[in-house]
């Protein structure tokens, strides 16, 4: 892999606009070049594919390597990240039209497309504008994993249709619905398409394993485009993809008549878009390299897709495949992303023909073979090894995603996740420190909530019950970062338990930015007055 460039400061305030870009050596050009043609023949044929997932037109895919891309290489701080659309960001759109009554393969599909990625890019705008980066990367990595389980295992089935060469297609209609189809579809399979498809994933997967330098996409596309001009295939049942229009993506207004149906779907694809994108990012991070923030990513994800919107694009995010091809051919700077937005323009204004002849078990191939490697088994019995909350959280959302849908999956596996966090908060973390006579510390381990201070409160009191003699408590508060009105209040009550004990409560190592809410208070303005608040757990001992 190509050393990065050497590290450079974090970017000031005003360096928002392309960052990646800032410093730029003219010795980069020829690396970033080679990487934006390399990522751009991964990405161009992979985008086509994932619009079929959908049942939108190709070209969908194709724009969706344009705007997106050159909104983020101006905003984004990834150095070597592409963003267009990934597998499950279009399986989640494919989900969000059917689950909104939108007619698969319509016009109006394309128009309510273009709603439901302006709702994507206001949601991650929002999202920005309350600097709720941070927080929306709590969801755990083992929601991600079962999302990924159902989205893989859904579209792969609904994928062996076309593999078959029969017309159907219940992508977004869910992964009992796509069996049924599979079964259906079996007595008028046509056997050159199952050659074909069978062929394709051949190809895909030993050029994956075996030498994964070659755009084994592109390799596969141009072997399918031969196979038809050349050899007949159409004569032979083998059924191509629909006419490719030349030109460039013409602005669009979004259709405002099921914005309320898409709003739920736009949710759950702007929380994987983000989460997806900043993995991606951190992912190819190497060590040396600005760190990567969580906000200037959101406002970079959101960008991309509010201007995406406008030109037919699929919700936008970081691809983990073609960034890491972009990454291994050397890309420097996000010049490289730039250099594939020039590859899909050229693509868009000349190979509209040429692109038309390519065979629907082409794509459905590349599909298939990037949504089995979501079915990640491996990192599934790892969780199982290591922890079973985490493998039980997995395997949860990835049943509701093949029975109940992938919308539910997200809601399921972020509430799972906000459970976790919250079961975790609760608990309580009071241990007895040092006792001098009738005085007794007691530390407070960890920052209070509102979820754990009432645990705390018990705590205390039943520490104090089991030590006898006791006639001052000095409680550390030296972790508690913060406070609140909730907390302060049951510290309060604490203290009136146990000065109806006989016991005196005194706080010791309260940090400067609790001290400067807490004294905002009556109760410990009198603890204070009182000189009952100390610097430090051995000044309140004496």
């Amino acid at each position: 892999m190509t050393p990065a460039p050497a590290s450079r400061p974090a970017p000031r305030s005003r360096d928002w606009l392309a960052p990646t870009l800032r410093g730029y050596r003219r010795r980069w050009i020829g690396p970033d070049v080679l990487a934006g043609l390399a990522a751009g023949a991964v990405v161009i044929p992979q985008g086509m594919a994932y619009a079929t997932i959908a049942s939108l037109p190709v070209q969908i895919g194709l724009y969706s390597c344009m705007v997106p891309m050159l909104v983020y290489a101006l905003l984004g701080g990834s150095r070597a990240m592409s963003v267009s659309t990934t597998s499950t960001i279009a399986t989640l759109t494919a989900t969000t039209l059917v689950s909104a009554g939108v007619a698969v393969g319509s016009a109006d599909a394309v128009r309510d497309l273009t709603t439901l990625t302006l709702l994507v890019g206001a949601i991650l705008l929002l999202a920005r504008l309350l600097r709720l980066g941070a927080l929306v990367e709590n969801i755990n990595k083992s929601t991600i994993l079962g999302i990924q389980i159902g989205v893989g295992a859904t579209v792969a089935v609904g994928q062996l249709p076309t593999l078959l060469g029969v017309d159907s297609n219940f992508t977004g209609h869910g992964f009992f619905h796509s069996i049924n189809a599979v079964i259906a579809a079996l007595p008028s399979m046509n056997a050159p398409t199952l050659v074909l498809s069978v062929c394709s994933i051949a190809v895909l997967l030993v050029l994956k394993r075996f030498a994964p330098r070659v755009p084994a996409p592109l390799i596969v596309v141009v072997g399918g485009i031969v196979l038809v001009a050349f050899a007949g295939l159409q004569d032979a049942g083998v059924a191509v993809i629909a006419p490719v229009p030349q030109g460039l993506p013409l602005p669009s207004l979004p259709a405002l008549g099921d914005v309320v149906d898409l709003i739920p779907g736009a949710l759950a694809i702007a929380v994987m878009a983000f989460l997806e994108s900043a993995a991606v990012a951190r992912g190819i991070r190497a060590a040396g390299e600005r760190q990567i923030d969580s906000n200037q990513e959101l406002l970079a994800t959101s960008a991309a897709n509010l201007a995406g919107s406008f030109f037919s694009t699929l919700p936008a995010a970081g691809g983990f495949s073609q960034s890491a091809v972009n990454l291994s051919a050397g890309a420097r700077s996000q010049l490289s992303s730039l250099v594939t937005v020039a590859f899909a323009v050229l693509v868009a204004l000349f190979l509209g023909p040429v692109l038309s002849l390519m065979p629907q078990a082409t794509l459905a191939s590349m599909v298939f073979v990037a949504v089995i490697g979501l079915i990640d088994v491996p990192a599934l019995v790892r969780l199982a090894r290591v922890n079973r909350p985490d493998f039980w959280t997995a395997l949860a959302t990835a049943g509701v995603g093949l029975t109940a849908g992938l919308l539910a999956a997200v809601a399921v596996g972020v509430a799972l996740t906000l459970l976790l966090i919250l079961s975790e908060l609760s608990k309580t973390r009071v241990t007895v420190g040092e006792r001098r006579g009738p005085v007794l510390a007691v530390v407070v381990g960890g920052p209070l909530y509102t979820a754990n201070v009432l645990e705390t409160e018990q705590a205390v009191l039943a520490a104090v019950a089991e030590a006898d003699g006791v006639g001052a408590v000095v409680l550390d508060l030296g972790r508690m970062a913060t406070t609140s009105v909730t907390v302060l209040d049951a510290l309060a009550d604490l203290d009136r338990e146990l000065a109806a004990q006989g016991v005196q409560l005194r706080i010791a190592a309260v940090p400067d930015a609790a001290l400067l809410i807490a004294r905002r208070t009556s109760w410990f303005s009198g603890l204070e007055s009182e000189a009952r608040v100390f610097a430090s757990v051995e000044s309140g001992m004496g």
